[in-house]
């Protein structure tokens, strides 16, 4: 078990800008990330008593440690559901349209530096890596479980990783002989099986490895695309949509979103008039990803790969 965990929340400045609640205090927002409750703390310093901030989290962890952070706070409602699934929960609520909306796609702190989750290959600790402890997939079950091809069609897919097919023969190879059944025991692996010469100094040879089997039993692309294809239904005019990304699986998914919702028509450009009927939903705030200052990665280096993305319902 872990002593006191620090959590900091990214680009905190950038989303308060981009969010602009400001300018609708009064109205109706949406955490769908909650973590640790860094990026509420800057939503409730701006919204009125009438104003009502929701936050959705599927860590029960998180849900406990949220709930206990804003207890006092009567407009706030902590959710326990996961993000793609907002509808439902907006439904349940008796909400139709949010002002608001952002969510960041990062390991909370919490989770990362917490042993007992098996996230990270920096303390030992069980291969299990889900966000969810109901889920019924975890890390142990894909590398001692799934087939050679199968570990290397993940590491590739979501690791982007050269050496996908290496590894996942390594790995295989080391299960014949003993299950893996720890954190540091699949980082070792992982490093035996990537060339010295090929190992940077600076990343961890386990990291791509670890965040493809993290994304694939969670099922976060899956859970983005969801997201993102109720955001025009779900925020109103003028309303705002913020998302902070870690990687460039997770940025694309936003940028072609965002790009599509952007577009009044998508007609093949050869045909001489439009036939599809699209509307324009968003505009784009931010016609580059926003990265996090010099200062704050200086303060906080989990914050040097984030790309923040804002549009405006319209």
């Amino acid at each position: 078990m872990n002593g006191t965990i620090h959590h900091e929340a990214v680009m905190p400045a950038e989303l308060d800008k981009y969010l602009n609640v400001h300018n609708k205090k009064d109205g109706i927002f949406v955490d769908c990330t909650g973590g640790g409750g860094g990026h509420a703390e800057i939503v409730l310093r701006s919204i009125t008593p009438k104003g009502r901030l929701l936050i959705i989290d599927r860590d029960a962890e998180a849900i406990a440690r949220l709930q206990e952070k804003f207890k006092y706070n009567d407009n706030v409602t902590v959710f326990k559901a996961n993000f793609k699934d907002i509808n439902i929960v907006l439904d349940e609520l008796g909400i139709c349209k949010v002002d608001g909306l952002y969510a960041d796609f990062g390991m909370s702190s919490y989770q990362l530096y917490n042993d007992r989750r098996g996230f990270s290959f920096r303390k030992d600790g069980p291969l299990d890596m889900r966000m969810d402890a109901e889920g019924s997939l975890a890390a142990y079950d894909v590398v001692n479980g799934f087939s050679q091809e199968a570990i290397a069609k993940i590491i590739m897919k979501y690791g982007e990783d050269r050496f996908a097919n290496r590894i996942a023969d390594f790995i295989v190879k080391s299960r014949s002989i003993n299950k893996i059944d720890s954190t540091v025991k699949l980082a070792n692996i992982i490093k035996e099986a990537i060339p010295k010469r090929h190992q940077k100094n600076q990343i961890h040879p386990a990291t791509k490895t670890f965040q493809a089997i993290r994304i694939f039993i969670n099922k976060e692309l899956e859970a983005i695309e969801f997201l993102l294809q109720k955001i025009d239904k779900i925020t109103s005019i003028g309303g705002r949509v913020v998302f902070i990304s870690f990687h460039s699986l997770e940025d694309r998914l936003v940028k072609e979103m965002l790009n599509y919702y952007a577009k009044d028509c998508i007609c093949p450009v050869e045909y001489p008039v439009c036939i599809c009927n699209k509307q324009k939903t968003f505009t784009i705030l931010t016609k580059k990803p926003i990265s996090a200052s010099p200062p704050e990665i200086q303060r906080n280096p989990l914050s040097r790969s984030a790309k923040l993305r804002a549009a405006e319902r319209v």
